[in-house]
């Protein structure tokens, strides 16, 4: 199902531009699809299993056109409809990361639909527990745990639903010391799907801007990965989900040392402090200037990052130029 070695993502066969317009609809289909398939869900009635797996196909089709396209739609994203969009993004990464092993499509497949129901129990936990704005008390944190085992007792009675997609959804909060939930696993107890999910559930989640905290910037936040790698995450595959979207993850900000600001158009895996930039604005100036591509990895090239910043802070629209 995967291959020994690191493997290329491969050049996308379009461009981002051309990608991009396909890649919102797909997004937008499967924030609705997921709005969806909660208020089912709380109301007791059954997921639409077709309906997931025709988005799976639709998203994987994209990803396979340009994966950039999808990948930096996470970027962007309303803090106000966090269940949604945190399902949605999981199910992205979850895809591009099983991508660049080399995941065989159907599994692809079902481990896309793991994402995207991932969460599925927290339409069951009380809404004062779940949207409280600050942390959770020791008593409130016990019930918010339930979600993982009441979701998966939901999709165990769902028809036709794969064990490998119920078992992406059971094992998202097992860590790899045995100190995660809902059964306390310890490292190869985990399986290698919900190993992939621990990491990027962790990954979006500390990215995000929520009603109660800042999102960190994706630079802090393989940061952080790296660091609890030594006892929560699987640490190779860390290594392999930090190589497959960058250390500069697409639709990322990044200030250069030429004081320009440029959006993150293209990950280099090869050389991940190098991606392909596309320049818009200059701080020293404090003004819009004429777009342009660069490569960093070009000879040609000197300017080089210096940090990833907050778009809110220049009032940027990153999205304005991605293509």
């Amino acid at each position: 199902q995967t291959s020994g070695a690191l493997s290329s993502l491969n050049k996308p066969s379009i461009s981002l531009g051309e990608e991009l317009a396909g890649a919102q609809r797909v997004h937008q289909e499967a924030v609705v699809l997921v709005d969806d398939i909660l208020n089912n869900v709380k109301t007791g009635q059954a997921v639409q299993l077709d309906a997931i797996e025709n988005l799976a196909e639709d998203m994987l089709n994209s990803l396979f056109r340009n994966h950039n396209a999808l990948a930096c739609l996470g970027c962007i994203r309303d803090k106000d409809s966090y269940l949604m969009e945190h399902s949605v993004n999981l199910s992205v990464l979850m895809s591009i990361f099983g991508k660049s092993m080399q995941l065989d499509r159907s599994i692809l497949q079902q481990t896309i639909a793991g994402a995207l129901l991932h969460d599925v129990g927290k339409v069951m936990i009380p809404d004062e527990i779940l949207h409280k704005p600050g942390r959770l008390s020791n008593e409130e944190f016990e019930v918010m745990k339930q979600h993982v085992l009441l979701g998966q007792k939901h999709l165990v009675d769902t028809q036709g639903i794969s064990p490998l997609t119920i078992k992406v959804v059971a094992e998202h909060h097992e860590r790899m010391d045995g100190s995660g939930y809902p059964q306390g696993l310890c490292g190869h107890e985990i399986s290698h799907h919900g190993r992939m999910a621990a990491i990027v559930d962790v990954y979006d989640a500390i990215t995000a801007d929520r009603c109660y905290h800042k999102g960190m910037t994706p630079t802090m936040a393989i940061k952080r990965l790296l660091e609890w790698s030594d006892h929560h995450l699987d640490r190779s595959l860390v290594d392999h989900f930090i190589r497959c979207i960058g250390i500069f993850p697409v639709g990322s900000l990044v200030l250069l040392e030429s004081g320009r600001l440029a959006a993150v158009v293209e990950v280099n895996e090869f050389e991940q402090r190098l991606p392909t930039v596309r320049v818009m604005y200059h701080t020293k100036f404090n003004c819009y200037i004429k777009t342009e591509l660069l490569d960093l990895a070009k000879p040609s090239v000197h300017d080089r990052i210096l940090k990833t910043v907050d778009p809110v802070h220049y009032r940027i629209q990153v999205k304005d130029f991605l293509s």
